[in-house]
C-alpha cells in the first residue's frame, strides 16, 4: 500500500510534464523544423522578408551567404539565417 501511495504522488507531476510537452515543446520543435526547411529551400527568384524588415528578391545563394536585390541594381549580401519569411506563398499563422 505504501508503494502505491508513493506512485500516486508522481501522477500529477507526470500529467504536468505531458501538458508542457504538448503545449510548449512540441509546437516549438515543429516551428523550428519548418523554419529550417524554409531556409534550406531558398532559391534565386524567391521573394523574401529579412529580419530587419526589408523585402527583396533573392538574386544568388552561395552556401550560407545570400545576395538579396532590394531595389533595381542594389544588392546586399546577408547570411541565410537573416531571412525571416518567404513571401512567395501566403503567410501561415
Amino acid at each position: 500500500m505504501n508503494q502505491n501511495a508513493a506512485f500516486m504522488q508522481f501522477i500529477p507531476l507526470i500529467i504536468i510534464m505531458g501538458i508542457f510537452y504538448f503545449l510548449l515543446i512540441r509546437p516549438q520543435q515543429k516551428q523550428a523544423n519548418e523554419r529550417k526547411n524554409m531556409l534550406s529551400a531558398l532559391k534565386p527568384g524567391d521573394k523574401v522578408l529579412t529580419n530587419g524588415g526589408i523585402m527583396g528578391v533573392l538574386a544568388a545563394a552561395d552556401g550560407d551567404e545570400l545576395q538579396v536585390e532590394i531595389a533595381k541594381n542594389v544588392k546586399v549580401t546577408m547570411v541565410r539565417s537573416g531571412v525571416a519569411a518567404l513571401m512567395n506563398e501566403p503567410v501561415k499563422k
